[in-house]
């Protein structure tokens, strides 16, 4: 985790940020590279889910009524976004690229899945 600290805690800047003085990091699980902690993949994994995913978004009816029909729509998000979309910085699927699939897989596999 990365904790930016802020100085400058004057009110005249009432809507940005204050100047940010340093960084503090520390290690939520695992055993990270230091070198390589930050919050830029998780926001950009949040910012492709809630693009990618209208319920995701404020001032929409396409909200889940139930919990299980919510945790649905997020596992077959996940699944076609790391086994059947092909990502321009890899030209393959993340799962290709981490050696768990050897093809591209179709809507149809994915859907087989639930038989």
């Amino acid at each position: 985790m990365l904790i930016k600290l802020y100085g400058n805690d004057s009110f005249d800047t009432k809507y940005s940020p204050g100047e940010c003085i340093g960084t503090q990091t520390a290690v939520m699980m695992g055993n990270p590279d230091p070198k390589h902690i930050s919050t830029s993949f998780v926001e950009r994994q949040n910012l492709t889910m809630r693009m990618s995913m209208r319920r995701f978004t404020r001032l929409t009816n396409a909200h889940s009524k139930k919990i299980e029909n919510h945790e649905a729509a997020i596992a077959l998000h996940y699944m076609h976004y790391n086994f059947c979309r092909i990502h321009s910085t890899l030209r393959v699927t993340p799962a290709m690229e981490a050696g768990l699939a050897h093809h591209i897989w179709s809507i149809e596999e994915l859907v087989g899945l639930l038989k």
